[in-house]
């Protein structure tokens, strides 16, 4: 489960006390908009008690933005009482997401790589120290909960589309140590490279063989391999499709035994 959202509100010169989080206070639109990034967190409801609590602003506060969004249908209440996202926003994010020219141009890749494999495709990019998907693809059947969802994030360092794309940006030991910071980057398995001086060795070998893995750095069980596509530029990838596969039914080996018939798929006319 991703950690608690924090809002860097500018100072509220009010006095209702709305604060986020972090303790930066919250107006105006940006207390609206905090409440709609921590409802969205929320696929199967929440009470307005433990918004609050989230949320970290008084009640009122909290109520009078859900009653904005709720006016302009970017929020509902179910049978229940508990407060959801609103169809008009799940309209707004459908609609956006089908039209962008990369999920309409990636889509059939991940198709066909969820077919042939019989594991999850994804199609990502990179944003600073972690990874955002943009698509992703279950295979028709046998299908498993996996931590990715469309717009949601994991680190870069122990995804194989995130070291892949790193490996293009990070390409001395004094970049890897700068962006990997004094505190280090997060360990999600015992298996995550987190020191510079192993990430760096792991990015070199990646960029000489022009692909990434993970080989369950990210979730325990689950196995990685990704390529790169250039769907604005002939030289710079715009980002990375992958396969994310249990390792007892599909090991990383026969991944990586495939990949001639994966970068087969990725440069056809339809792809």
């Amino acid at each position: 489960m991703k950690p608690t959202q924090t809002y860097d509100g500018p100072t509220d010169p009010g006095t209702d006390g709305a604060t986020g989080v972090d303790g930066g206070r919250l107006v105006g639109s940006d207390r609206v908009l905090a409440v709609l990034k921590e409802l969205a967190r929320y696929p199967g409801g929440v009470g307005l008690e433990e918004l609050t609590r989230a949320i970290g602003s008084p009640k009122p506060t909290v109520h009078r933005a859900l009653g904005a969004l709720r006016r302009a249908g970017l929020a509902d209440q179910d049978v229940r009482g508990r407060y959801v996202l609103g169809d008009e926003f799940l309209r707004m994010a459908f609609a956006h997401h089908e039209a962008r020219p990369d999920h309409v141009r990636v889509r059939p890749v991940l198709d066909a790589l969820a077919r042939r494999f019989g594991e999850t495709a994804h199609y990502a990019v990179l944003d600073g120290h972690e990874v955002v998907y943009r698509a992703k693809v279950d295979p028709p059947s046998g299908a498993v909960r996996l931590t990715s969802t469309i717009g949601g994030r994991n680190p870069a360092h122990t995804t194989a589309v995130g070291k892949l794309l790193l490996a293009r940006e990070l390409t001395s030991l004094a970049e890897v140590e700068a962006w990997v910071g004094d505190a280090g980057p997060q360990r999600r398995t015992p298996r995550s490279l987190c020191a510079a001086d192993a990430l760096h060795g792991e990015l070199a070998v990646t960029r000489e063989r022009g692909y990434g893995v993970d080989d369950q750095e990210n979730e325990t069980g689950v196995n990685c391999l990704a390529l790169p596509v250039f769907l604005t530029s002939p030289t710079a990838p715009s980002g990375a499709v992958s396969i994310s596969a249990l390792a007892y039914r599909t090991p990383l080996a026969s991944l990586v035994d495939a990949l001639d018939e994966i970068r087969a798929l990725l440069t056809e006319p339809n792809s």
